[in-house]
């Protein structure tokens, strides 16, 4: 009789190689794009669930963005280097240093900017943008901030739809970590049926699921059950578990 083998966990993890996004160097901006933007179309990378946008950017020291418009997206940065000086229509004006998160829910219409800062030092950050669950919503702003008790956690909520814990409030069903691994230390996460997880890797490297991973790769699963992350290095990236 014949017998169908059972698909390992590792076989469920589909990996997008650093090495396979879209890159562009405006020489002030030097950006990597997990998903089409700009001027990098890839019609098998359009995005993963109500993830849009992973931009890997440098930023020079004393530029950034003007002043421009968004609206029906939720779109957060997470610092890594550097700072980023934020200035928007909400009336907000904030300057974010590394393991800062700031989200900004354009909804009908907001306008903002997001420059470097520093006059002699680059910044480096992680900008991502996640659909909203509805269109047309109030524009709103919140943030992350680290706590000293959570510096050393392997893996910390940092966005929730509820905002639970401290974390940053997204209008999306949308619940993402940060986890920072000490080499050979493991962390878990289940994923519930129906949901689907992306792993962006900021650096280091580990498995998922006994998939080997190194920094600025991504990859997705959407099958349910328990995702297991083990480090070989020291290892920063982002997990999101969505709907």
């Amino acid at each position: 009789m014949k017998t169908t083998a059972t698909p390992t966990a590792a076989s469920t993890v589909t990996v997008h190689p650093a090495a396979a996004r879209g890159h562009a160097d405006h020489g002030w901006l030097n950006t990597a794009h997990s998903f089409s933007f700009a001027d990098y179309y890839d019609p098998a990378h359009m995005g993963f669930r109500s993830l849009r946008v992973i931009n890997d950017d440098h930023i020079a020291a004393g530029r950034g963005f003007p002043t421009h418009p968004h609206r029906d997206m939720e779109i957060f940065s997470y610092i890594l280097a550097g700072a980023l000086a934020h200035r928007d229509s909400l009336g907000n004006v904030r300057v974010l240093s590394p393991g800062q998160v700031q989200l900004m829910s354009a909804g009908s219409g907001v306008t903002h900017s997001e420059f470097n800062p520093s006059a002699t030092e680059p910044a480096h950050l992680l900008q991502i943008w996640i659909l909203p669950r509805e269109r047309g919503l109030t524009p709103s702003y919140t943030e992350w901030q680290p706590r000293a008790d959570a510096a050393d956690r392997a893996k910390t909520l940092l966005i929730s739809p509820d905002g639970r814990d401290g974390s940053a409030t997204i209008h999306q069903d949308a619940v993402i970590h940060r986890l920072r691994l000490k080499a050979g230390e493991t962390v878990t996460h289940d994923l519930a049926s129906g949901r689907g997880a992306w792993l962006q890797v900021i650096a280091g490297e580990l498995t998922f699921n006994d998939t080997p991973l190194a920094a600025g790769d991504g990859a997705s699963t959407e099958t349910a059950g328990r995702l297991t992350f083990t480090a070989a290095t020291p290892v920063e990236a982002l997990l999101f578990d969505l709907q």
